[in-house]
């Protein structure tokens, strides 16, 4: 059967977020990174239910198999619930291990009824000043309807009792964590830090505030719900692509639940009428969690406690050949340079498009945007360029998953400043990441291109590890170029000699150079394949890879996340060795490296394998030529594959998913120590050239 030979990319999800909560747990990790750890994981399982498991249900609904697997919509659906309430057990037991940890180091985290004297002295001041105008209290009626719940928030479900008329009353009470926050540190002697959540500063003057109702007992309960995000957008509609996006972002908020999460110490009429209210059925996760729940504001938790609390501060290194108050363009003319982030600065590429913003022999600057930061240096040198006479041409995609409306009030900055916004493609979303600026150099125009494999996003460059390749070789750059027109004009379809474009030609070459390393390893050559994704769940690719390793390519893969390979897919092949990388920053970056000695090709790319990525996004993967530079993106795929420390290996038993490969000797501690090694050697390459030139 075709489909026996791969796993459901859901469930491989799932067991990606399973090894983002082991690093809570590991104990070379600092505590305080620990509690961030379950932060990422509960953020990550939010985004799931909102987009995968809706997909699911969508699928369910419509009576179709699930694209890879073969299984049914339903099944996979009941397996996941069950996943998430195993690994819900981990998690609290998780978070209870680290909470007694923090007491070892005089770190304590309280509740409204832990509180002494002084404390809560001084909460009943925060909560009359700071929380109780921001709390509008919502009486349940059962003519009513609730308002509409948002899925990114908390909420209580309060029940008041009234033990001599025997009646209730239920309200609900949303947390306002946006505006202030979900920690308060509260007062302690020298020696100790005390916190408090703000859902027990609440829980601690509750009674103030339904002071005008009867009641002989009260009491506050968590929950949470996950709405399914998908965008429904009509190709037909008449109106603007914007103004489409921005309807169907209202509709996002009704649209319908796929998960609720309470506290399992939630009387059964509180969550009954809930669940009534809230329209969830028995095909609905329901899933009964601890007091406390949005962990994904523990991401943000209060830098307390010692330097061995916390990972040691990474300054982002200058990369040598970047010139520090001298133009750059001299330099590209030159030299490739490939910046990797958070390694080397963002500041690099920030610096970039301020010198394009104001050079007098710069004519145009053109850029793909997807996700940036919330305070966008990026996005204020276009406006910039823009005031200074430049044409500036960004390409926006509206269909950036959850940044959709900031994309929405950027596109509107950028025009008012004069930039000319593409809003994608139809019917494709823009995912590659690409920046072009083109400069007068005497009677010749010269371009010069920078190409991604992460966002142009200085916050995410920070936590997130990516490449960034900024060369001014003529044929990349003219075909960064060409790729641009295609936005400008999506009937202009180029061919490609340097760059690979989905949904275009990606595929297709792809499919050829892993078909001529097969021939190679047939004829008894060398023969190689390295690739490291994000995600990998494109059974066309799977099965080609497949074929690779039967005929004897050295195949290795480094998956993060989706993986729905099985790597020891054939008893009469040798498995395909495969690791997933767990570690302080998210690995991003994606890059290939293709057969060996003169015919070896390295690229990097903005597209992982996935289906969506190859036939339904236009991405690139762009060639390093630079010998040295090809080199170090080997030599960093070797590195992580050493590190122990860091690397799990990805087995065919999704139970027993996570072994350690075996122990060998590290070159490095760290990604740091690799990239401060190559800093020497280029600079060491470097005072030989210029012996030689001397």
């Amino acid at each position: 059967m075709l489909y026996s030979k791969y796993r459901s990319k859901e469930l491989s999800w799932l067991y990606f977020n399973a090894r983002v909560l082991q690093e809570a747990s590991r104990k070379e990790v600092p505590l305080i990174e620990r509690i961030k750890f379950l932060g990422i994981y509960s953020n990550n399982l939010d985004e799931f239910f909102r987009v995968r498991v809706a997909l699911l249900k969508r699928l369910v609904q419509l009576g179709k198999d699930t694209e890879f697997d073969g299984t049914s919509p339903r099944k996979t659906l009941r397996e996941i619930n069950r996943l998430v309430k195993e690994q819900g057990v981990e998690f609290g037991r998780t978070y209870e291990q680290i909470i007694r940890e923090l007491e070892a180091h005089n770190v304590y985290m309280l509740d409204e009824k832990s509180l002494n004297d002084k404390q809560g002295e001084y909460v009943r001041r925060i909560f009359e000043h700071k929380v109780r105008p921001k709390l509008m209290p919502v009486i349940i009626s059962k003519r009513r309807n609730l308002p509409d719940l948002k899925d990114d928030a908390i909420y209580l479900g309060v029940i008041l009792r009234n033990h001599a008329t025997g009646k209730a009353i239920y309200s609900l009470l949303e947390l306002p964590v946006d505006a202030l926050g979900r920690f308060f540190i509260v007062p302690s002697n020298e020696r100790s830090t005390c916190i408090l959540l703000l859902d027990d500063v609440i829980r601690f003057e509750l009674k103030d505030i339904f002071y005008m109702f009867d009641f002989d007992e009260i009491g506050a309960y968590t929950f949470k719900l996950t709405r399914d995000a998908e965008l429904d957008i009509d190709d037909d509609i008449s109106e603007s692509y914007v103004s489409a996006i921005a309807q169907s972002l209202e509709k996002r908020k009704d649209a319908p639940p796929v998960r609720f999460v309470y506290d399992k110490e939630m009387p059964d009429d509180l969550l009954e009428i809930l669940l009534k209210k809230l329209h969830f059925t028995k095909d609905d996760a329901i899933i009964q969690g601890g007091r406390y729940h949005n962990f994904k504001d523990f991401m943000d938790f209060p830098k307390i406690g010692g330097p061995d609390m916390l990972y040691e501060p990474l300054p982002p290194l200058r990369h040598e050949h970047y010139p520090n108050g001298k133009s750059i363009f001299p330099v590209l003319s030159q030299r490739d340079i490939l910046l990797h982030f958070p390694y080397h600065s963002f500041l690099h590429f920030i610096d970039f498009l301020r010198e394009a913003s104001i050079d007098p022999l710069v004519r145009e600057l053109k850029i793909t945007i997807y996700r940036v930061a919330k305070h966008s240096n990026v996005m204020d040198a276009l406006i910039n360029a823009a005031r200074n006479g430049k044409k500036v041409t960004a390409v926006l995609e509206l269909q950036a998953r959850f940044d959709e409306l900031p994309n929405i009030k950027w596109a509107n900055k950028l025009q008012d400043a004069g930039v000319k916004v593409i809003y994608g493609v139809k019917g494709l979303k823009v995912h590659s990441k690409l920046c072009l600026v083109e400069r007068k150099e005497g009677n010749r125009l010269v371009r010069y291109a920078c190409v991604g494999t992460g966002n142009f996003n200085e916050d995410s460059a920070k936590v997130f590890s990516d490449h960034l390749l900024m060369t001014a070789h003529e044929g990349i750059a003219k075909e960064v170029a060409s790729v641009f027109d295609f936005f400008d004009r999506n009937y202009r379809i180029s061919r490609y000699s340097h760059l690979l474009v989905s949904p275009f030609y990606l595929r297709k070459k792809l499919t050829e150079l892993i078909n001529r390393e097969i021939k190679i390893a047939k004829e008894g050559g060398d023969a190689r394949l390295w690739i490291k994704l994000n995600n990998l769940a494109d059974y066309k690719m799977i099965r080609k890879l497949y074929a690779a390793r039967r005929a004897g390519v050295d195949v290795r893969l480094n998956v993060r996340g989706m993986f729905s390979m099985l790597p020891d897919f054939d008893k009469n092949s040798e498995p395909i060795p495969c690791i997933g990388l767990i570690d302080r920053l998210l690995e991003h970056s994606r890059f290939y490296i293709i057969g060996t000695g003169e015919r070896e090709k390295v690229y990097i790319a903005s597209a992982d394998l996935m289906t969506r990525n190859l036939d339904r996004r236009v991405e690139v993967a762009c060639p390093v030529y630079d010998e040295k530079l090809k080199n170090q993106l080997k030599e960093m795929f070797l590195l992580q594959w050493k590190d122990t420390s860091a690397a799990r290996i990805l087995d065919n038993d999704l139970n027993n998913h996570l072994k350690k490969p075996a122990k060998g000797e590290l070159p490095f501690r760290s990604q740091i120590e690799f990239y401060n090694y190559l800093d020497r050697i280029n600079q060491s390459v470097l005072e030989e050239e210029i012996m030689d030139i001397r």
